[in-house]
């Protein structure tokens, strides 16, 4: 961490505003006679991570080291639908390449609907469905052989399939991995993650054997998929080929490289005409249900999708949805001076009316946030999905999403949802954070996004205090986690979701509101390009918020992030006599933040007094403001006027004269 106190700078401005008048309370220099308050200590990092910033791969300011690495993982995949038999059999090469300094002696691999599998561990019920059967493990051509004792062999244990090689891959080298397997398709699978619906629809995720993670910081990462915490892959690129029935539409990650051979010749028309229009084109109704793709060979349709710099991939197979195409600008992607595009798809089924919208919701939620970022929507297309019956909000995989269909909510709602999962774009899907142990560094950050993304939309929404108000109301029944607790090992769902979702997105707003918006931004989109297509930690977060903004932090990482401290300030008296206005500021909470104090007086005139955070660093409770005499008596006291802090009792922020 970077250590800059500015005492000084502090003092200075606070007299300023005090109109040369000082504040009574002890200077942050000055210890207090005894320590009222708990004092945040540093938010120190794990020794593995300290290892790492030793090691060059990651450094003390937040940017990526000089000797920063990750591993890829190419796939060339060919899989079958059987809708009738509700299975996927497929087959894979994965070719791995080690850009590590270190041999690896094993290479893991997650099978993560074995979450189905009877025996495995869980967070949560799931259907038993036998989960996923590998048939066939080879490593560079040489048969792999189950839970052999030497040679080339595997052992499946749970989520998570570890293949151990003739000998170790070595630096720079690649190796591949072959795999067949097969599955039965959950209805609700992985958590209500994929699945299927009516019989008409299929949403294929995590459905094919993928590479685990081997960073710089923990190496293999060994977190097998209990069903709550979700995901952390490598980049890499998709050859994926899917056979399914005629008249099922496939659609995935990646460009659709063959539309002409599967789609029939109208449906290809208006696809095409889609694409390329600012406007929604209908490419598929009700009226083509029956008569959408070509005849195939021996009734079956090849759909091949081709993805680069992709961490995972998804794809819907769908036989009665409405298709819905446009098209919308992202900026300049490759600094042109030209607008770029990418197309939008949305597919929903007649029974979910209010999705008629999706596709120019998407188109907003892509373009702005393509804006607010700083890294325009790289990918050919972003595509949602109505998936109502297998999920109950969304979820979301590169360049596709699965919404439920919101048929008994508002279009607010859907948007909002919409928002958030494009918003997943960007986090985790470019800036590659691991989701299974940090939920919130993902989830928080997008829902942050999302809150924008519904202001530029709606303008005066308050999703922001929403959030808050869901944050404040488990804080004050007592039932909140740390963000920084393990995501699968909270004590309760209700922890998890507060920690995972609004109080990580709320302490973004307070960060707003402390740093300023003009440092806040260049922070955020600092951090947010430094790591787009890497593998951040939370400190390379935090670290980056630092050097931004000239200022040591970890008080603010410590109280919000580590520990579950309220805010709670409040205005203890005002008193006025010769000598002037004396304000006493209390902060009966744990969290320590700058008491921004409002000043009215019977004139109208308001003034503006900060008691500094580092008057609570020092362990005291009370501050006392002394204003100079004025003409015009004080009639009321506010700390917070602008709502920047998520103080939990907002009734004492406020002092009227009787």
């Amino acid at each position: 961490m970077i250590t800059r106190w500015f005492p000084a700078l502090a003092a200075a401005a606070l007299l300023a505003a005090c109109g040369g008048q000082p504040v009574t309370s002890p200077s942050p220099m000055q210890a207090p006679a005894r320590i009222e308050r708990p004092i945040p200590y540093p938010a120190t990092p794990p020794a593995e991570y300290q290892r790492a910033v030793t090691g060059g791969t990651r450094t003390a300011t937040g940017a990526p080291g000089t000797r920063y690495w990750q591993n890829r993982a190419d796939y060339t995949i060919r899989a079958r639908v059987i809708p009738d038999g509700k299975r996927l059999e497929g087959s894979e090469t994965i070719t791995y390449t080690n850009n590590s300094p270190n041999p690896l002696p094993q290479l893991h691999v997650d099978l993560t609907l074995n979450h189905h599998a009877p025996g495995v561990v869980r967070n949560e019920e799931a259907e038993i469905t036998g989960g996923v059967n590998v048939t066939r493990v080879a490593v560079d051509g040489q048969a792999a052989t189950e839970d052999a004792s030497s040679g080339t062999r595997y052992v499946i244990n749970g989520t998570r399939m570890i293949v151990v090689p003739a000998a170790p891959v070595q630096p720079g080298a690649t190796v591949r991995i072959a795999v067949d397997w097969g599955f039965k398709v959950p209805q609700a699978g992985a958590g209500g993650r994929m699945g299927w619906s009516e019989d008409d629809l299929f949403f294929f995720a995590y459905w094919y054997p993928a590479m685990a993670t081997y960073d710089d910081v923990v190496g293999w990462h060994p977190d097998p998929f209990r069903g709550t915490a979700e995901f952390y892959s490598d980049f890499g690129s998709y050859d994926v080929t899917v056979e399914a029935p005629a008249q099922w539409i496939v659609f995935g990650t990646g460009e659709l490289r063959n539309p002409e051979e599967a789609l029939a010749p109208a449906v290809l028309q208006r696809y095409r005409q889609g694409v390329a229009s600012d406007q929604v084109v209908h490419v598929l109704t009700q009226a083509d249900f029956g008569r959408a793709t070509t005849a195939g060979r021996n009734g079956m349709v090849t759909w091949r999708f081709q993805a680069d710099s992709v961490r995972d991939h998804a794809f819907s197979v769908t036989r009665a949805s409405n298709w819905d195409a446009r098209r919308t600008s992202v900026g300049d992607r490759n600094g042109d001076g030209q607008a770029d595009y990418t197309a939008i798809h949305s597919f929903w089924r007649p029974s979910a009316p209010r999705w008629r919208n999706v596709a120019d919701y998407e188109a907003h939620s892509i373009t702005f946030l393509s804006q607010y970022t700083g890294i325009p929507y790289p990918w050919p297309h972003m595509t949602a999905v109505e998936g109502e019956g297998i999920i109950s909000g969304g979820m979301e995989y590169p360049m596709m999403t699965l919404i439920s269909g919101y048929t008994q909510s508002s279009d607010e709602s859907l948007y909002g949802v919409t928002a958030h999962e494009l918003a997943h774009m960007w986090v985790p899907m470019i800036v590659n954070v691991d989701e299974r142990r940090y939920s919130w560094f993902d989830e928080g950050m997008t829902t942050f996004h999302e809150a924008q993304a519904m202001k530029d939309t709606f303008p005066g929404h308050t999703v922001e205090m929403s959030d808050r108000a869901a944050y404040l109301n488990l804080a004050r029944a007592g039932g909140e986690g740390e963000i920084m607790r393990r995501s699968d090992f909270h004590y309760t769902g209700g922890a998890y979701g507060i920690a995972s979702y609004p109080k990580p997105s709320t302490n973004f707003v307070t960060l707003r509101g402390l740093l300023g918006q003009a440092t806040f931004d260049r922070a955020w989109r600092t951090f947010q390009q430094r790591w787009a297509w890497k593998h951040p930690y939370p400190w390379d977060f935090f670290n980056t918020v630092e050097e931004v903004a000239g200022e040591d932090l970890d008080w603010f990482w410590r109280t919000w992030f580590y520990e579950t401290w309220t805010l709670d300030q409040a205005v203890g008296g005002v008193t006025e006599g010769p000598g002037g206005a004396t304000i006493v500021i209390q902060d009966r909470g744990l969290a320590p933040m700058p008491a921004r104090v409002t000043v009215t007086r019977e004139n109208g005139e308001t003034q503006m007094v900060e008691v500094p955070v580092e008057t609570w660093l020092e362990g005291l409770r009370t501050a006392t403001l002394t204003l100079p005499r004025a003409a015009s008596p004080v009639i009321r006291v506010e700390i917070d006027a602008r709502n920047e802090f998520p103080d939990i009792d907002r009734e004492n922020n406020v002092w009227t004269r009787p």
